[in-house]
This record gives C-alpha cells, structure tokens and sequence, in this order.
C-alpha cells in the first residue's frame, strides 16, 4: 500500500543545502518533509566529502607529527600511518556529525522518508525503494531540489575500488598506496594529493593546465606549489590523458595526448563533478536543466517553477558546503514570506589543502584586468610570533587595497590557520573598512590574526612612508 503525505515543504536531498532549508521552514512554522536516498542522511558534505576528506586530514597532521617537523628539524614522514588509525577518527567524527543532524531534524519535527523521489507532477513526487518500486507519494506546496553533486565517472575509465578511484571510493581504500598519480589540479585533486604526500606517499599531479588551482591568486598560487614541492609531491602541466588502463602486473599506466605516460600504484580521477539530477524527472514537473547539466535559477532561487527552487551543488558553481547551506536558508526564507536578502557578492572560499588557503574578494590579477589602481600588503608567516611558537611553517596575508581611498578589495592567505582567520578579513571587507583598520586596532599578542595588522603596515607604508 502506497504511503500518501501531504508537506507545506518538500526538501529532496540532505546535504547543507537540503538540511539547513528544512530546518528554517520548520522555524517559521511549516511541515518539512525531506526525502534522502542514501543510507545516512547528510549528503555527499557529510558522508563523502566535505566532512570526512577533513576529517582524515586532520588526522594524518596529527598522526604523522606533520607540524612538529619543521619545529625539531625532522624530514619526510616521521612514523608510518595505516589506514586503520586514519578510518578510525574518521568514523568517529562521523557518528557524532550524524547524531547531531538526526537531534536537529528531531528538534524541528522534521519528517525524514528514505527512499528515491521522483517528478510525477509540478506537486507531486514518487518515492521509490532500492527495487524502483514505488512506496509511497508526496504532495507538496513548495518544492527545493537539494541533490548535490557525484564525482564524474566517464565510461572508458575503469573504476574499481582500490587502483582506479574517484573522490568517494578514496575514502575506502584499504592501504597507503606508495605511489599515487592524481588526474585534476583543482580543489579535490589538490587537497587529496596534498594529504597522500604529508603521508609519505611519492604523489604526481597531472592537468590540462600549466598550474594548480588557476582561480587563485597568482602568487598565492606560486607559494601552494612551492610549498607542496617540498613535501614531495610533483606537479606536471598541459596534460590532457588520452588512455587509462589498470596494469597487468598490478597498478596503473595514463597514456596523455603529448605521447608521454605516467605510472602509479593508485591513481584519483578528479576531473570534474555532475549534477544529481538524473532520477528525478524534474521534465515532469517542468523544470530543465541548462548546457552543463545544472538546475538554473533565479536570485531566489527558484527554478522556471515559482514554487519549486533548487540550492547547492545542483545549481552549480560555488559548490561549497558554506555556500549550499547559505543556498537553501534564504530558499526557505523566500518560499514562505519571511524577510530576506540576495546571496551575498563576496564570501571566504577554504581550501584544505596542506598548506591551507582562504580568500575573499578580488585577486591581484582581477584588479588589473579591472583596472583598479591598487597596492598590496604583505605579512610573511617568519613575522608572526605565533608561527615561530607553532612550529614555523611557510605561509603568508597579502592584503590587496585601493591605493587611493584605502578601501580593502581582497584578503589572500596561505598557511596555518587561514581558513579560521579569513573571516576577520571578510567581516572588516563587509564593513566597507579601509586598510588603516587593521593598523588601528590592538590584536591579541601571539596570535595568527597579528598578520592582518603586520600585513596592513607593509601595504601603507608603501603609500605614506611612515607609521
């Protein structure tokens, strides 16, 4: 017998988006169903990627003694690491990350049905079992499409699940491989590779592109790649593969366009991402999807159905946990009358890789094809007591600031602890705050954040030649 519910809010997906929409309908005082195929609600931010990718970075720093190298002058990793002790915090965190979210849904009167949902009407999902089977029917009064993204797995690439792995089965492997090729120089191919290197794995980064992580600044670009030659891993541009085969013998072998070939023990396809759309049948309730296979929406978030919105990965572009969850609140707020606002023009992107990174705003690059007559300020990681105390590690704040009117335009920074500092930057940039702003407050002393204001005289002094 079929299952017929009837919800004012109809969440399809439990990722940041899904998760953080429902439970803002649910404050403002409506039903809230979410529907979530997977075993464990959460998404892919949850159960695959965003929280167990730094999960298990955490844990190798930890484990491998990664920042008390440098501090006692130790090379290469200073114990082995097996997957076990990694799996274990991993799992940890996990468990308690799903307690949490399963505590908030109960909160709220949060209705959670397990099973696959499917367009039969702008209205009205199918719920589908493990079989297809259809178990139940939900009508609703809105709708947010909140699917997430899959790693892109192109047929002729011959996935398994212990050479040849995406960024989920990754997280299964059983072993430390010696050594690892990585296809894809953005963000997940370029953390992953990072954490394998501090493990002591001999990792190889190959991309299209003659450099990691274009979209950063360029010479924050420069120091991540410096940074990371020096825990061995290797970094070869302008290759695009043309062949991919599991050896024989055990291992991998990439044949590129250029005639050249690369071999590893394991390699990470990390070629791009693709939009959970495919079993919805958003064409029943008619709504499309544009030339990349995203969801498009308006500033609100609704699709071409007013009353269907769609937030996160499955729109595209950011595609940050951070974002998503940002997405799906104001979806919410949208859908059912509450005050609201447009998504905000600039917001701190992290990076985990090891080092880490964050920026807001524009990069020098953007200034100049803008135009903009700006200068920078610099504060190395060396100039910070706080680093010297921590272990001394290579890092850096570049402030970028109109040279006129002193207004902050962008914050870069590279090392320890940019990811949890960035936000000082981002409040003080949202403010509208001139560079003279750091320079005029009192920063706690020893602390990380201290590079704002070393980093806000270097810049000014280039300016005025005093303070």
């Amino acid at each position: 017998m079929l299952t017929e519910l009837y919800a004012d809010f109809v969440v399809i997906g439990s990722g940041p988006a899904g998760q953080k929409a429902a439970i803002q309908a649910a404050k403002l005082g409506k039903s809230v169903v979410v529907v979530e195929q997977d075993e464990h609600p959460g998404g892919v931010s949850l159960n695959s990627g965003t929280i167990p990718s730094k999960s298990l970075r955490e844990a190798i720093l930890d484990l491998t003694d990664f920042y008390q190298r440098s501090y006692y002058g130790k090379e290469g990793a200073e114990k082995e690491t097996s997957i076990s002790d990694l799996n274990f915090r991993l799992h940890k965190v996990l468990d308690e990350q799903r307690k949490n979210l399963h505590r908030q849904f109960e909160k709220n009167k949060i209705q959670v049905i397990s099973g696959t949902a499917c367009f039969d009407s702008p209205h009205q999902i199918v719920i589908l079992d493990n079989f297809k089977q259809a178990i139940g029917r939900i009508k609703g009064s809105v709708f947010l499409i909140a699917t997430g993204s899959r790693p892109r797995n192109p047929i002729h690439v011959p996935f398994d699940q212990d050479t040849v792995l995406d960024s989920t089965r990754l997280l299964t492997i059983g072993f430390v491989p010696k050594t690892l090729l990585v296809l894809g120089g953005g963000i997940i191919g370029t953390e992953y590779a990072s954490f394998f290197a501090a493990l002591g794995t001999e990792v190889t980064v190959a991309d299209k592109r003659d450099r990691l992580l274009p979209f950063l600044d360029r010479e924050i670009g420069v120091h991540l790649e410096k940074a990371l030659s020096i825990i061995g891993l290797r970094v070869v541009g302008n290759k695009e593969p043309k062949k991919i085969e599991k050896k024989v013998e055990g291992g991998v072998r990439v044949d590129f366009v250029d005639g050249t070939y690369l071999e590893a023990q394991a390699m990470l396809y990390a070629l791009g991402r693709e939009a959970n759309i495919t079993s919805l049948h958003i064409e029943n309730a008619g709504v499309s999807i544009d030339s990349r296979g995203y969801i498009p929406v308006n500033a609100l978030f609704q699709t071409a159905v007013s009353h269907i919105y769609a937030a996160g990965d499955v729109i595209g572009p950011p595609a940050l946990a951070s974002t998503s969850m940002e997405q799906g609140r104001l979806a919410a707020r949208h859908a059912f009358g509450a005050k609201t606002h447009h998504f905000p023009a600039f917001y701190p992107i992290g990076i985990y890789t090891i080092p880490e990174i964050s920026s807001c705003g524009y990069t020098e690059e953007e200034l100049q094809i803008l135009g903009f007559h700006y200068e920078v300020g610099r504060a190395h990681y060396y100039e910070i007591a706080r680093n010297q105390i921590k272990g001394n590690d290579a890092g850096m704040f570049k402030i970028l600031f109109h040279a006129e009117t002193l207004e902050i335009l962008g914050i870069h920074i590279i090392g320890r602890e940019a990811t949890e500092v960035i936000h000082i930057g981002q409040v003080a940039m949202s403010f509208h705050a001139k560079i003279d702003y750091f320079i005029d407050q009192v920063f706690n002393y020893p602390t990380y954040a201290e590079g704002y204001r070393i980093a806000a005289l270097n810049g000014l002094n280039k300016i005025k030649h005093k303070y």
